[in-house]
């Protein structure tokens, strides 16, 4: 299994300086009330932990494996493994304050990492108690200005964004947001950015991507709300952040 996973992401080693001699260790772990993969690097130099999209659930089984690792984060997570990262990606149903605990007995500085409705559960996390020492959210819904127009057959519902979650800036961590400026998705539009970058007074930055492929549902892994076709430039942005 690891080394199907380095080879199906041989452009990120080509790309990536590797900070150990030996692949990343790969586990299955229990931790936040849920199953977690977690792949660590002989000497990491921080903790990254990823919160998928949509429902959440990725199929976390035995010795690492995931059974569902299409979202954005999910299919890059061995690439910051290979920049030195120890990497956490649990599945749905977490409390992420224990998951933070962990990472940050692994190795700090702990970067949360979330996705699409993961940039919820991200701010849920951080209003529930979770202290990450940074927060990135990609692809969010961060402001009111984030929900446009919902499709004919997308039932309505309130959408919680990560201004109303967190209440207050206080709680908000150093953090950068990472958007497509093609995101077409009627949860996330890049019109909520602004707004958001405005609400932290100074603790966010934005880091707008553009190019890239479109395929099907735009909100899903297969078009610019998931960085098709671009998962490099998300990697590098948000590596650096972290680092």
């Amino acid at each position: 299994m690891r080394l199907a996973l380095i080879a199906s992401l041989s452009p990120f080693l080509l790309s990536s300086p590797l900070h150990a001699q030996t692949a990343p260790s790969v586990t299955t772990v229990q931790a936040g009330g849920v199953e977690a993969v977690l792949i660590k690097p002989a000497k990491p130099i921080g903790s990254i932990i990823l919160l998928a999209g949509g429902d959440g659930r990725i199929g976390v089984e035995a010795g690492g494996v995931i059974t569902r690792g299409g979202n954005q984060l999910v299919r890059t997570r061995m690439a910051y493994a290979l920049k030195g990262f120890a990497v956490l990606v649990p599945d749905r149903g977490y409390e992420l304050a224990p998951l933070v605990d962990l990472m940050k007995s692994v190795k700090g500085p702990v970067t949360v990492v979330g996705t699409s409705r993961g940039t919820q559960w991200a701010a849920e996390g951080i209003s529930a108690g979770a202290r990450p020492d940074k927060l990135v959210l990609t692809s969010g819904l961060l402001s009111e200005a984030s929900t446009g127009e919902r499709p004919g057959n997308i039932r309505r519902r309130e959408e919680r964004h990560a201004i109303s979650i967190l209440g207050s800036r206080a709680l908000l961590p150093p953090t950068l947001v990472v958007h497509h400026r093609q995101d077409k998705c009627w949860l996330t539009s890049p019109e909520g950015v602004a707004p958001f970058i405005a609400w932290s007074k100074g603790k966010a930055k934005a880091i707008w991507l553009d190019g890239g492929e479109e395929v099907g549902n735009p909100c899903e892994a297969k078009g610019h709300h998931g960085f098709a076709a671009i998962d490099q430039k998300v990697v590098d942005a948000v590596a650096t952040f972290a680092r």
